[in-house]
């Protein structure tokens, strides 16, 4: 098949060419940047929490007075344990996917000038710690002389404290971390051990490797830190457990509001958390189904109209030797091209939407696969969409093709 006659015949046709070449760019663009944020999303939504969520659930009280703080932890915890079903209760500040985050700069330099790191800081009593199951990599968990006092509303002075692998490797490399030190806002601490992973409450929209910048600060629950609590159960009963929980709290402490919208099982702050990326997910592959809808349709039309617009040129050529065959091929050669000049006008369209969305949502750059697969589809649909014309014009009698003239 000549390309020559194929390019000559699309220059006659400019404006029409030029129309489905800018429709197939358009949905290039669009269909990588749709992808790869999708696939993005997917990804995100799939983080390791390092926490036990099917057996764990996370309740919240407020309008409790600060002073009687230590009371309110000492009635809400031994109510909570003596619930039929829930295995262990505790005190702690948050947990992975929570509405409530504790995230402050972090910094090697004692003295503060610069912060390296933000980490997100889990205040929490020994049961809260066992509960979670975090998984120790090195170094040891905290004894009970590593309980401390809260301290002006914030951490306790000098605290011995487990940090996330990802967070001690932003810190300090390659080096080892067990016994090193960081300051935040003039508190120190010091690294008695690394854990494999735990999720900051919020690990969207913070950067790329910062899902898991996390701190357990072992904290004795007294008047500063109350009102938030963990509790745990075989993932069957869990549901139940939370529900009697929930009821159980004004007999417990009539004092308290109960926070319906920052409690629930982790398991359901999880859903909670990735509702809008999964409504994001449903709305993206609308778009993409639809955008490929009407290019596909905006290619059955133009070739269609060829067609019948080519009917007497068709059956000359028919009637001087060229076989179905070779109208089928030219129709979809000619269709090979005009996606080509689509794709390579969309390839440029595609780099400008991610330089976009890099500045308004911080992705990351658009790799080159998706521009490679996104060819691929529109290469394909093309093919698709151009057979059942191709198939009529090559079907044309010569006859009634010339009769036709």
């Amino acid at each position: 098949m000549q390309i020559g006659p194929i390019l000559t015949a699309l220059r006659r046709h400019r404006v029409a060419t030029f129309l489905i070449a800018l429709e197939i760019a358009l949905a290039c663009a669009v269909l990588c940047n749709a992808c790869f944020l999708i696939v993005n999303r997917i990804e995100s939504m799939r983080i390791t929490s390092g926490v036990d969520e099917k057996a764990l659930a996370y309740i919240a009280v407020d309008g409790y007075a600060p002073e009687h703080a230590g009371d309110l932890n000492a009635r809400m915890v031994a109510g909570l344990s003596a619930l039929p079903g829930v295995k262990a209760a505790g005190v702690l500040n948050t947990v992975p996917f929570s509405p409530r985050q504790f995230i402050n700069g972090v910094t090697t330099d004692p003295a503060g000038q610069h912060y390296d790191h933000i980490a997100n800081m889990y205040n929490g009593d020994a049961a809260s710690l066992r509960m979670l199951g975090v998984r120790l990599l090195a170094g040891r968990m905290p004894t009970q002389d590593d309980y401390r006092p809260i301290e002006n509303n914030f951490e306790p002075k000098e605290s011995m404290v487990l940090v996330t692998r990802s967070l001690a490797d932003a810190l300090w490399s390659r080096e080892d971390p067990l016994g090193k030190e960081f300051w935040c806002v003039g508190f120190h601490f010091r690294v008695i051990g690394i854990i494999d992973h735990l999720a900051i409450p919020q690990p969207e929209g913070r950067g790329a490797g910062t899902e898991e910048f996390s701190v357990f600060v072992p904290v004795k629950p007294e008047n500063q830190l109350a009102g938030t609590y963990v509790i745990q159960a075989a993932p069957q009963d869990l549901p139940r457990v939370f529900r009697e929980a929930v009821l159980a709290i004004p007999r417990i402490a009539p004092e308290v509001v109960f926070d319906h919208e920052d409690s629930g099982l982790v398991s359901d702050l999880r859903e909670r958390y990735f509702r809008s990326d999964r409504s994001m997910i449903g709305i993206l592959s609308g778009v993409i189904l639809a955008l490929m809808l009407v290019t596909a349709l905006g290619i059955v039309g133009l070739a269609s109209f060829w067609v019948q617009q080519r009917r007497r040129q068709i059956g000359i050529r028919r009637a001087i030797g060229a076989t179905r065959a070779d109208i089928l091929r030219y129709f979809q050669t000619e269709n090979f091209l005009i996606v080509t000049l689509g794709i390579l006008i969309g390839v440029l369209l595609a780099y400008a939407l991610n330089i976009v969305l890099m500045k308004v949502y911080e992705v990351t750059h658009l790799p080159v696969a998706y521009l490679l697969a996104s060819a691929m589809v529109l290469w394909a649909l093309g093919q698709l969409a151009v057979l059942g014309p191709a198939l009529r014009a090559a079907a044309v009698p010569p006859v009634v093709a010339t009769r036709s003239a």
